[in-house]
């Protein structure tokens, strides 16, 4: 296999992977609830605690947990894996830009799918760990005060973007491009949410 070929099928291993809608099975596994068809709609961890919560309070934490965690993860591993296979530094930020795309636009929910917040925090993770765990201690401190999931996740993001200007400008691709990218996606999916903070119509979790 080529270095053209290996490039290409990581990439699209990384959206496919991205794409799998772990908070929709989960919710329709564990308990018994299509979260697309409820609350926010989202496959996201926090719709699914949201929707499980009404049934099962206890259940809901558990399996938002394990959403979030495996939405993290299945941008995180193949990040990993491609660090391990030596690719290149641009095409592992590839595969970060294209994980949060398959989440945001799963190819196997008709190009729908959630926010992009767990996925883009795995791959941050891995990629640029200062930034992201100072976006993480950010959104911490945002939801506990706050109490406003979607409000806290956008301002850790900005704290991800404003760290990484000044930590890591250029990343190691002489670009930040790939976490600007990786932020307007999550900023577009959540033009829903912002209209509703200011409407008045956001809920807490």
């Amino acid at each position: 296999m080529d270095f053209f070929n290996t490039n290409v099928v990581f990439l699209a291993i990384a959206y496919m992977v991205g794409s799998i809608p772990f908070g929709l099975i989960l919710a329709k596994q564990f308990a018994g609830v299509n979260v697309q068809e409820s609350g926010s709609k989202s496959i996201g961890a926090t719709n699914v605690l949201r929707v499980v919560k009404q049934t099962n309070p206890s259940l809901a934490k558990k399996l938002g947990a394990a959403t979030v965690i495996l939405d993290a993860l299945k941008g995180a591993v193949v990040v990993m894996i491609g660090m391990a296979y030596g690719l290149s530094d641009s095409t592992l930020w590839g595969i970060a830009v294209l994980s949060v795309v398959g989440h945001c636009y799963s190819i196997f929910l008709g190009l729908e799918g959630g926010k992009g917040v767990a996925t883009g925090l795995g791959v941050f993770l891995v990629l640029i760990p200062i930034p992201a765990l100072i976006g993480a201690v950010v959104w911490g401190f945002s939801a506990k005060v706050l109490k406003i999931s979607s409000v806290s996740s956008l301002i850790g993001l900005v704290a991800v973007v404003i760290a990484v200007i000044y930590m890591q400008n250029g990343l190691t691709v002489d670009s930040n491009a790939p976490v600007y990218i990786i932020t307007f996606v999550i900023f577009y999916k959540h033009i829903p949410n912002i209209i509703r903070l200011f409407t008045g119509k956001e809920q807490k979790v």
